[in-house]
């Protein structure tokens, strides 16, 4: 399975979340959405996600804190023990073995990141 993790400020938009997907998703056919579950309910993740048609996984945060990313964030690693939600969600909801497609991509208003992960079983 193909997986979007986002990360995002809670003054993203959904078009803050849809640039950064489109940044990191150039070149890959994504199956499913991803972010830490304390951004539930967040109303531009729910719109987004309704207009991706995506399925949207939330991951808990302790399972964010053991995922090796390729970027860091000083504020992702203070918060969630990560250096990217974004490439964290990804790979948790890819699942065991995942690797990364994509490192976070930031949008221009710099409010969120996306990167794309790749199950281990494919």
């Amino acid at each position: 399975m193909i997986v979007a993790g986002l990360g995002f400020s809670s003054n993203a938009t959904a078009e803050s979340l849809q640039a950064a997907f489109n940044l990191a998703t150039a070149d890959h056919a994504v199956e499913a959405l991803a972010t830490v579950a304390d951004k539930e309910g967040h109303e531009a993740l729910t719109a987004f996600a309704e207009s991706s048609a995506l399925p949207l996984h939330f991951i808990a945060a302790a399972d964010l804190a053991g995922q090796r990313t390729l970027t860091c964030s000083n504020r992702s690693r203070a918060t969630y023990g990560t250096g990217s939600v974004a490439e964290a969600s990804a790979l948790a909801a890819a699942g065991p073995g995942a690797r990364l497609l994509s490192p976070r991509q930031i949008s221009d208003d710099r409010l969120a990141t996306c990167a794309i992960a790749i199950g281990g079983q494919i």
